[in-house]
């Protein structure tokens, strides 16, 4: 991704970089990436590809704007035949659109073509490309991703050399959050940072192997999971079955916490660990922390609901369905005028007048933001005959900017950068309002480390002057 500060939460929503899925050793290959990228789509919705390696060995590529459903069809996915690909699903920022910036890259080179897709972010992008510019390297996108396929081709001008050596090396030189799978003509490389930011998984399909950035994208295929890459790990897979090499001690298993909170498909497993269950006990310790004297619980769909129904089960108030989504108007929603942007929360989400009349009510979300969704859903839960609202939020306040792949890269419409938990209550016209602790987020998914640095400011690596 691109490193400029930009304008963010135009739709009111935290957005995530991108997914990223590769598959060796199966039959129509491309026909399956386009499956799991399917199952990745809530990790990006406005860009997407695949790259395939035909049994000539030859890498071909379609790719473009928009949805999985709306860039593959039957007449281009047919092109992308063998049985190895990769393929990538990603949010487009203001400032990094355009074709050229939609992964995966593939580059030719006397040395050999190869394919990469990233999900993350590098920190020290800038530093790297400036250097790779004065030695005559010429860049093709505005993506930070695009800087490792450089330092590759840098160590790996002998034909001769292993790869994965060149790998090694130009993985040394990068810091910063990201899963890579790179391919070649004969393999994949999947690859993860030294601090385990992001998730990035390993299962077995057939006689040939699958990774993607989560296991909900290997039960859609049958594919049976194996286990996790582990930070600072790269694990090649080819005809001799998977091999691991290390380019890197592990510095920490920092998971960045959104992807348990927000990002991640409920059912999906990170580490361990299921996300519908993280969430599920997010919502239980919530309640132990924060009580609200209510009549019943409600949470805000999609990714709150699990949060919800902890809370209500561990409360002993009864979980109900308060506020119904509308699935026809995705992340994305355009709203070209002040009075559609007014209705957009409406046209999204709806209360259910016959449940919260009357009613004392605990509303459980994952995250504040900017406050104005917050605000605007408790004023239709008043409007709807609610009599209070006491917000429970299963996470806590988001403070500082994410440089690791996660779009909040500026203080100015992060509500809880400059306003007390008490401000932020009386802003949104809640009751009361709650955030989970620190401690409750590590104790929800029974980890000793998350990177929390968008909560608590600290980051677990160099920020390269980005303070």
């Amino acid at each position: 991704m691109n490193q400029d500060n930009r304008n963010i939460f135009a739709d009111g929503e935290i957005h995530h970089e991108c997914g990223v899925f590769g598959i060796y050793g199966v039959p129509d290959a491309a026909n399956l990436t386009y499956y799991g990228l399917h199952a990745l789509q809530h990790r990006g919705q406005q860009g997407c590809g695949i790259v395939a390696v035909n049994p000539d060995g030859q890498l071909k590529r379609v790719k473009g704007d928009g949805l999985v459903i709306e860039v593959f069809n039957e007449g281009n996915i047919s092109k992308l035949q063998g049985n190895m690909a990769i393929g990538h699903v990603r949010y487009t920022t203001a400032d990094c659109k355009g074709e050229e910036n939609i992964q995966p890259f593939l580059f030719r080179h006397g040395t050999g073509d190869f394919a990469m897709a990233n999900n993350g972010s590098i920190v020290n992008y800038s530093r790297l490309r400036s250097e790779l510019e004065d030695r005559g390297s010429l860049f093709c996108s505005s993506s930070d991703a695009e800087v490792l396929a450089h330092l590759i081709k840098k160590h790996g001008a002998d034909s001769s050399r292993p790869r994965i050596e060149a790998i090694i090396e130009a993985l040394k030189q990068i810091d910063g959050a990201f899963a890579f799978v790179i391919m070649t003509r004969n393999r994949i490389y999947a690859c993860r940072d030294k601090y385990g930011f992001h998730p990035l998984a390993l299962a077995k399909l057939g006689d040939g192997y699958v990774v993607a950035s989560e296991t909900c994208a290997f039960d859609v295929l049958g594919a049976e999971y194996i286990r996790d890459i582990e930070p600072g790990e790269i694990v090649t897979i080819d005809h001799h079955g998977i091999r691991s090499s290390c380019y890197s001690a592990p510095e920490r298993h920092a998971m960045c916490a959104m992807e348990y909170v927000y990002f991640a498909r409920p059912d999906s497993d990170i580490e361990g660990c299921n996300v519908h269950n993280y969430r599920k006990e997010s919502g239980r310790i919530l309640f132990r922390e924060s009580p609200a004297e209510a009549d019943i619980v409600i949470g805000v769909p999609d990714s709150s609901l699990s949060a919800a129904q902890g809370y209500a089960e561990a409360s002993g108030l009864p979980y109900e369905m308060g506020l119904i989504k509308n699935k026809y108007i995705g992340r994305t929603f355009i709203q070209p005028t002040q009075s559609m942007r007014e209705k957009g929360v409406k046209m999204k989400l709806s209360p259910v007048k016959t449940i919260v009349k009357g009613k004392r009510i605990v509303l459980v979300d994952d995250s504040i933001v900017r406050g104005t969704t917050s605000k605007k859903i408790v004023s239709m839960l008043r409007e709807a005959g609610a009599l209070e609202v006491h917000v429970r939020i299963a996470s806590g306040p988001l403070k500082t900017p994410c440089y690791y792949g996660v779009d909040i890269t500026t203080l100015d419409e992060l509500i809880s950068s400059r306003c007390t938990p008490e401000e932020v209550c009386k802003m949104i016209g809640a009751d009361s309002l709650a955030f989970l602790s620190h401690e409750g987020m590590l104790k929800a998914g029974h980890r000793s480390d998350l990177c929390l640095a968008c909560f608590n400011q600290k980051y677990p690596t160099d920020l390269y002057g980005k303070e």
